[in-house]
C-alpha cells in the first residue's frame, strides 16, 4: 500500500495571510515528497476559506516546479463546474509542466453552498449525471478529433491542446454509492473513497462496493482504489485526546458547511457553540477517536495494516483539520519516522 497526502490551504482566522497558507502547503508537500509519498492531492472549492482551492491546477503547476518525483493530483475537480474542453486542456498542460506526473481526480461535488453560487438549482443527482458525461468526453479529447453531442455539452470535432505527456493521465473517480463504483470501474478509472467519520465499518462497505464493481466487469483490468482518511500520529495519550477533540470540532464545522444554514462572512463560518457541538453526537470526541486514525505509532500502524490487508492500493492522509501548521508538521513527521517504515 502506497501513501499520499491530501492537503488544502485552510483558515478560520482572517488575520492569517493567504500567502502564508500557500507557503505552508508547499512545505507539507515537499516533506511528503522527501519521504517517498506517491501523490499530493488538492481539490477544488469556491468561496470558502474552510477549503481554499478555486483551481487546483494552479497550485499543482506551482508545485510541479518545486518537486521532481511526487505525483500531483486533483482531489477532486468538481465536474459540473467545468467544460470538457477546458478540463482536458488544463489537466494536460499541468501534466506537461510536471513531466507526466498529474492524476485527475473528478467528483460530482458535495457542498450545496457551492452549487448555489456556481450552478444555481443544481443537486447531487444532476451533478452526478454531468460527471458521467464529462469522463468519456475528456478521454475523447485527449485521443483527438473528438466531437460531442450530449445532454449537458455539445461541440464540434476538437482535440485537446496540449495533450498529456503519456497520451492521457490517470483518472480517479470519487465514489460512494454502488452506481458510482460501477461507473468508475466500467470506465477504466481508478476509485477514491472516504468514510469521512464513519469508521472502519464504512471502510469495509466501500471496499465491498468496489469489489462488486470489479467482479461485474471482468473485461476491465482491475483499477486502483485509494482510501482517504484523517490520520494523525501523537506522542502520547494526552495528545491523542487533544487531537480527538480538535477533529471533533473540525467535523462539526464540516457538517455545518454541508447543512449550509449558518452565516458565512468573508468566506469564514463562525466556530460552533458548545450547544451546537453537543447537537452532533456522531462527531463527539470519543466517536472521532474511534472512527478516525488517531493515536500513537503502533496503533496507527495496526489500523493501516488492516486497510492494506483489505486491498487498498493507496492510503491518503487527509491533513486538513483546523489544526495549526506546526501540529500538522509534527504529526506528519511522526508518521514518516515511526509509521512509514512498517510499510517499506
Amino acid at each position: 500500500m502506497k501513501f499520499s497526502l491530501f492537503v488544502h490551504m485552510e483558515r478560520g482566522d482572517l488575520r492569517k495571510p493567504h500567502r502564508e497558507l500557500f507557503l505552508e502547503l508547499e512545505e507539507l508537500v515537499l516533506t511528503a515528497e522527501a519521504a517517498g509519498f506517491e501523490t499530493a492531492w488538492i481539490g477544488e472549492h469556491h468561496g470558502m476559506d474552510f477549503t481554499i482551492a478555486p483551481n487546483p491546477f494552479v497550485q499543482l503547476a506551482y508545485l510541479a516546479a518545486k518537486t521532481t518525483t511526487i505525483r500531483l493530483g486533483t482531489g477532486n475537480v468538481v465536474a459540473p463546474f467545468w467544460h470538457p474542453i477546458k478540463l482536458a486542456g488544463e489537466a494536460a498542460i499541468t501534466d506537461v509542466a510536471s513531466d507526466g506526473r498529474v492524476d485527475l481526480g473528478i467528483a460530482r461535488g458535495a457542498y450545496v453552498f457551492e452549487y448555489e453560487r456556481l450552478v444555481p438549482g443544481l443537486d447531487a443527482w444532476a451533478a452526478g449525471q454531468r460527471l458521467r458525461e464529462i469522463v468519456p468526453a475528456i478521454k475523447g479529447l485527449w485521443a483527438g478529433d473528438y466531437a460531442h453531442q450530449g445532454e449537458f455539452w455539445s461541440f464540434p470535432k476538437t482535440t485537446s491542446s496540449p495533450k498529456p505527456v503519456h497520451g492521457e493521465v490517470p483518472i480517479w473517480i470519487a465514489a460512494r454509492d454502488p452506481n458510482s463504483h460501477d461507473f468508475a470501474v466500467a470506465s477504466g478509472c481508478n476509485v477514491q473513497v472516504t468514510p469521512l467519520a464513519g469508521g472502519d465499518g464504512e471502510v469495509a462497505l466501500l471496499m465491498d462496493r468496489f469489489k462488486t464493481a470489479v467482479a461485474a466487469h471482468p473485461e476491465v483490468a482491475r483499477p486502483k482504489i485509494m482510501l482517504l482518511q484523517h490520520t494523525f500520529v501523537s506522542d502520547g495519550p494526552d495528545e491523542t485526546a487533544a487531537l480527538a477533540d480538535d477533529l471533533s470540532r473540525f467535523y462539526g464545522l464540516f457538517g455545518a458547511w454541508f447543512a449550509n444554514k449558518r452565516p458565512v462572512t468573508q468566506g469564514i463560518m463562525e466556530p460552533l457553540t458548545p450547544d451546537e457541538r453537543a447537537a452532533m453526537p456522531h462527531f463527539a470526541p470519543d466517536k472521532i477517536a474511534q472512527n478516525l486514525v488517531i493515536g500513537e505509532p503502533d496503533a496507527v500502524i495496526a489500523r493501516l495494516k488492516g486497510y492494506e490487508a483489505q486491498g487498498f492500493d493507496q492510503f491518503s492522509i487527509w491533513i486538513d483539520s483546523g489544526l495549526t501548521h506546526a501540529r500538522k508538521k509534527k504529526s506528519l513527521d511522526l508518521f514518516i519516522r515511526h509509521v512509514l517504515p512498517a510499510f517499506a
